[in-house]
């Protein structure tokens, strides 16, 4: 919950209008998508990863797969892997593992977004827990967390 409560003041500080939800518990960026009723598309979902340089955030649809070999190649290092849950749980200790928003900014974590989420008015993700769900406007949270945007996603059928 102290993630939660962290971000939400974060928001409130920057004077970012927001929503925040409480819904089932929902493990999935599809399942979250369905709990809250908005498409999978608009669900920000983050993946880290780990490179020679460091760790980093990956935001991208929750329809979609990360293309690690395009992040790699754009990122110009050698190595590229997911971050372990071990790994997690050291990065973001406020967080339910799994459950972390796309701020690495609160992190000190380089963050990088898919294009394709850019064109959403809305984008909704994580806020620390797998119950709570925070809805709001995509130019704030590219104001705020200041991404580079990149290619990065693969879309998924359903």
């Amino acid at each position: 919950m102290a993630m939660l409560q962290r971000l939400l003041k974060y928001l409130e500080d920057n004077q970012v209008e927001y929503t925040h939800h409480t819904h089932p518990t929902a493990y999935t960026a599809r399942e979250v998508a369905s709990v809250e009723h908005i498409p999978a598309h608009r669900i920000a979902k983050v993946v880290v990863y780990f490179t020679e340089n460091g760790y980093g955030m990956a935001v991208l649809p929750g329809d979609s797969m990360l293309d690690l070999q395009n992040l790699r190649t754009t990122l110009g290092v050698s190595r590229l892997r997911l971050a372990t849950e071990s790994e997690l749980a050291d990065l973001f200790p406020d967080c339910e593992l799994g459950a972390m928003p796309p701020f690495g900014n609160l992190f000190d974590l380089p963050v990088f977004v898919d294009g394709s989420l850019t064109s959403e008015e809305t984008i909704t993700f994580n806020a620390g827990t797998h119950r709570d769900v925070v809805h709001m406007k995509y130019k704030d949270f590219e104001r705020l967390v200041r991404p580079t945007v990149m290619n990065l996603a693969r879309h998924v059928a359903a």
